[in-house]
């Protein structure tokens, strides 16, 4: 065993926990993965019950302590801690949740390798001695302005990765269309698949994966639409796509024919985002201002 301090969180068990497989409590009430699940059977006292190991074949007793060890973090090299401010609106032990601005990667990627918000996490991190690697669980496009849900270990990763196949992680975004829907409330469910013709655009395609976006207008000025949205699925520049399919591209984003002229990024915002916190077990709310330059499309001329 290394010499780190281990780090551990801990479950008393109780009378309804009685008789239950310890593999199922894991699963299935601690929403484990099964890939941190076999990380944490390969981890030297990984899984202690009343102070000692154990296998996931073990029953549970009422009063039972479990420990589940956090295993060690590993950083990847391509990923460096980097100066760069971060607007933080919640921390704990287990989540940060960040605004992160407009024209700031989440991670960092061929073309962007370097100022990215998970460059910023590790330096954050560093200076204040946690010893941990960066864990987004809800990305934004670089262009996207908004809220970012960041799990500090991986068992919290874990966790709220398996809330948000489950659609419990519900994210709000604002968005600014061009033009007046004819429909003021709807939802668009068509499959979205990579480009052909591109690595970096996506299209609405029979071939692709199932893709569910809900809306609402919230307002109307000029030649624009703000609307209200929420995503079922999460698939990569959903909002953008769906609009733009619908003849409504999202003002700013001429990857998919948005103008430019007002704004020179996608009018696109994470406004809210609620969850159940992995430990606690109460769900919370956050909510992030629309930006400036946002509002500044809004204002009549």
């Amino acid at each position: 065993m290394d010499d780190r301090t281990e780090l551990f969180v801990k479950w008393k068990m109780t009378e309804r926990d009685e008789g239950v497989i310890l593999r199922e409590y894991l699963k299935d009430t601690l929403q484990l993965s099964s890939r941190f699940i076999k990380r944490l059977k390969a981890t030297e006292r990984g899984i202690l019950i009343n102070g000692e190991p154990k296998t996931v074949r073990y029953i549970l007793k009422e009063n039972d302590l479990l420990e589940i060890q956090l295993p060690e973090e590993e950083r990847s090299e391509s990923v460096l801690p980097e100066n760069i401010p971060l607007h933080i609106l919640y921390e704990d032990e287990h989540v940060l949740v960040v605004h992160k601005e407009a024209g700031v990667p989440s991670i960092p990627s061929r073309l962007h390798p370097s100022n990215t918000l998970a460059n910023g996490i590790l330096y954050y991190y560093d200076r204040n001695e946690i010893p941990y690697t960066v864990h987004i669980v809800t990305r934004l496009d670089k262009d996207t302005s908004g809220l970012v849900l960041v799990a500090k270990h991986q068992f919290c990763h874990s966790i709220l990765s398996e809330q948000q196949k489950m659609n419990e992680i519900e994210r709000t975004y604002v968005a600014i269309v061009h033009g007046i829907l004819d429909k003021k409330k709807g939802t668009i469910n068509w499959p979205i698949a990579r480009s052909p013709n591109s690595m970096i655009k996506r299209v609405v395609s029979e071939e692709g994966k199932r893709a569910i976006t809900h809306y609402k207008v919230l307002q109307e000025i000029d030649k624009y639409s703000v609307v209200e949205v929420k995503l079922e699925t999460g698939r990569t520049h959903q909002i953008r796509v769906h609009f733009a399919q619908l003849g409504h591209p999202l003002v700013g984003d001429d990857l998919y024919g948005g103008k430019m002229e007002k704004i020179n990024r996608q009018a696109l915002h994470c406004a809210k985002i609620t969850f159940t916190h992995p430990f606690t077990n109460k769900e919370i709310t956050f909510e992030a201002e629309v930006p400036d330059d946002m509002k500044s499309l809004l204002k009549k001329k």
